[in-house]
């Protein structure tokens, strides 16, 4: 009866953990639907798109997990013409604890094993970071929260190809050195992100109105469009690259830009909330449309993301 007793509590246990892990990777799976995101954008202001990958993809694992353990202990052949092994699980008359203690164990040090190597490790940076500037104390660049809709991008510099495209007299297109050739300069700027982490950083790089001095700007351009290596894309009135002197940073801390920063290139959009500041930047398009809404803009964040301002669309 005690033994009895036991794999039924068990089982009922391992429904019950199925059931939260279903939902979690359902709910979350929702929340990521790129047709969806709009209707639960305010989710993204107390958790983090990373945390919400996370949760998605480990919730699926431990889901996969539960079920595997509930077959062992079913006792019987759910898939008769299935995979050898678990015709042989279904064939088995008495399952002993140790061995439900086991596979539990085995699978908890699988799962963990995975979290670890998939969790933020320290990014590997190409010299020594500084930590103050004039007296400035900076923040870090293990400091990032990594929540880009795609995961890091790996850009080759020797076949980065930026290019400028649009309400130009020309279309033209620079390689990662023609860019670093261009006037260098820097700036403290902090960065705020509507999920609420900030990080102050010596930002190095070129004026994004230099790439253009060789250009003709039709008068008809009002905004300038940035897209990314994962489709990421946002604008900016073409006013306020100009008169503000919005750099393009090729360099944080005093360091390369790292490939989970924005290698090659990350814009500093002083003033704007964090999804503004696009990394991986690959084309720059200047155009006539006002209203172009980007990635989270189209979504239901605010078009101007001024951080003094209201985070979400009026």
């Amino acid at each position: 009866m005690p033994d009895h007793d036991f794999k039924k509590n068990l089982r009922q246990l391992l429904l019950f953990l199925m059931l939260i892990a279903f939902l979690l990777s359902l709910t979350t799976g929702l929340i990521k639907f790129p047709q969806l995101q709009k209707y639960f954008i305010f989710i993204y202001n107390y958790i983090s798109s990373s945390t919400i990958s996370r949760i998605h993809d480990f919730s699926g694992l431990a889901l996969i997990i539960l079920i595997i353990i509930h077959l062992i202990t079913k006792r019987k052949r759910l898939f008769p013409h299935g995979f050898a092994i678990m015709a042989k699980l279904g064939q088995m008359k008495k399952i002993k604890k140790p061995v439900v203690v086991t596979v539990v164990i085995i699978l908890a040090l699988l799962a963990g094993l995975i979290f670890f190597f998939n969790k933020n490790q320290p990014v590997k940076l190409s010299g020594v970071e500084i930590t103050s500037y004039r007296g400035e104390k900076l923040g870090s660049i293990n400091d990032f929260v990594e929540n880009s809709i795609k995961g890091v991008q790996y850009i080759n510099k020797d076949s980065y190809s930026l290019k400028i495209t649009g309400l130009v007299s020309k279309p033209a297109s620079y390689s990662y050195s023609d860019v670093l050739k261009l006037p260098s300069y820097q700036k403290v700027v902090t960065i705020n992100c509507v999920e609420g982490w900030s990080v102050k950083i010596l930002w190095q790089g070129i004026l994004v109105k230099d790439l253009f001095r060789n250009l003709t700007i039709e008068p008809q351009a009002k905004t300038v469009i940035f897209y990314a290596a994962d489709g990421y894309s946002t604008s900016f009135p073409l006013s306020y690259i100009l008169n503000n002197n919005i750099i393009m940073a090729y360099k944080m801390n005093g360091v390369t830009l790292p490939p989970q920063r924005g290698f090659p290139f990350q814009l500093v959009a002083e003033q704007k909330w964090g999804y503004k500041w696009i990394k991986w930047i690959t084309k720059i398009e200047l155009s006539s449309d006002t209203n172009y809404k980007g990635f989270w803009e189209s979504r239901g964040y605010n078009n101007n993301g001024d951080v003094n301002g209201s985070k979400f669309a009026q």
